[in-house]
């Protein structure tokens, strides 16, 4: 179903969207993380020993880490024998004492998928891997959080169950309708995605184009920039996304 986002009020804060009922704010906080970062460093393990590597990463729905991995890279190797892997989420950017910013080590399991909606998600987010994604030796994985490692600055870390972590919900509503809705969102209502990203300084005067949606919010690229939006409530449905925008826009600096 098509919905402006001109035509949709923005929706209030309903119980369903209540921080509690998704695994508190620590969980969500870790799970913007894993949204916000492009890069992580995977950890697998070569015959017993630590083998650290550096990976491109984005995030399914439910804030899942994806990876594209090529068979032939030693990580590859390495998760073929012992799917069992790490991944350090390094959010402390420019900080400049980064043992006081945030990461999050995320520990589970590389599992290899062919789920094309997977595919196009890392692509999207990642617009330089359409180069090789369709190689015979490239291979996606999903990886099955069971826990998670949370730094949320100093003095502030937590242990988090994999199911704590990720955004316990339904969200196939949203996955089946992220193709036609970035679309009809890029396509008719740019002036309103160009209203959000006023909220963010330094991205105002770019032209942005959405290129992943899930229920916390959008990614955004412009040429070989980044950026992400989070809505002010969770949004499970093309309605609600849209109207999470039209507030977004609408309280966004002028």
């Amino acid at each position: 179903m098509r919905s402006g986002v001109d035509a949709v009020r923005p929706a209030p804060l309903t119980a369903e969207m209540d921080e509690a009922a998704f695994g508190g704010a620590s969980a969500a906080f870790a799970r913007n993380l894993v949204r916000r970062c492009e890069r992580a460093a995977l950890a697998t393990s070569l015959r017993g020993a630590p083998y650290a590597s550096l990976v491109l990463v984005a995030a399914d729905l439910d804030a899942s880490p994806l990876l594209l991995l090529s068979d032939l890279a030693q990580h590859s190797r390495n998760i073929a024998f012992e799917p069992r892997v790490s991944l350090l989420i390094d959010g402390t950017g420019r900080d400049p004492e980064p043992l006081a910013g945030p990461r999050l080590t995320v520990l589970g399991r590389a599992e290899a998928s062919v789920d094309p909606r997977l595919a196009a998600r890392f692509v999207a987010r990642h617009p330089s891997s359409t180069a090789y994604a369709g190689f015979a030796d490239f291979r996606l994985y999903r990886v099955a959080v069971e826990r998670g490692h949370l730094v949320a600055g100093f003095g502030r870390i937590e242990w988090l169950a994999g199911g704590e972590l990720l955004l316990g919900a339904d969200t196939r509503a949203l996955a089946a309708a992220e193709p036609s809705l970035l679309a009809q969102l890029n396509e008719e209502h740019a002036e309103t995605v160009a209203l959000c990203m006023r909220r963010l300084p330094g991205h105002a005067k770019s032209s942005w184009r959405i290129v992943g949606i899930d229920p916390e919010g959008i990614d955004l690229r412009n040429n070989q920039q980044a950026a992400r939006l989070d809505f002010p409530f969770r949004a499970f449905a093309p309605e609600a996304v849209c109207a999470a925008l039209a507030q977004l826009a609408q309280t966004a600096p002028r």
